[in-house]
């Protein structure tokens, strides 16, 4: 029995391929997942033609979504948001700003993101921070944002 099969990616593959891809895979992942699942096919020479035709569209559709990705990434680089915590003399928060927070700051700046799609550790201080924003796949933005001090009282 053969050690590897050679299949034709149709799909993109997390840690395998992308579409187009020939990938040499174990029998049973081929048999049992790849191909009834058609995300991919036997890798003969008629289906690597027309893989390349589909390749060529696939690769200017993508070209155009990391175009757009890119806009959204330039739009944020930069943009600095504020906010103003209770905190005391020494400049720590009564509290601290989260995630959450920084999503509803961004939202009143015109953009919508996730809770999930901010990278950031709870803000404590007053103080300019950066927080990275995830966009898209491995493509993120720096937003700073601003804390100030608001005295108790």
């Amino acid at each position: 029995m053969a050690k590897h099969v050679e299949v034709l990616l149709r799909e993109n593959i997390k840690d395998l391929g992308r579409c187009g891809d020939v990938v040499k895979v174990s029998p049973g992942y081929a048999r049992n997942f790849l191909l009834p699942r058609r995300i991919a096919i036997t890798a003969n020479e008629d289906n690597k033609k027309a893989m390349v035709r589909r390749r060529a569209v696939l690769d200017l559709e993508e070209a155009k979504r990391d175009a757009e990705v890119q806009v959204r990434v330039d739009s944020l680089n930069g943009i600095m948001v504020m906010t103003k915590v209770k905190a005391d003399e020494h400049g720590h928060l009564y509290g601290s700003v989260s995630a959450a927070m920084v999503v509803e700051l961004l939202a009143r700046a015109g953009h919508r993101y996730e809770v999930e799609d901010v990278r950031m550790e709870p803000i404590k201080e007053i103080g300019t921070h950066p927080v990275r924003i995830h966009v898209h796949r491995d493509r993120f933005a720096e937003v700073k944002v601003v804390v100030e001090g608001e005295t108790a009282g």
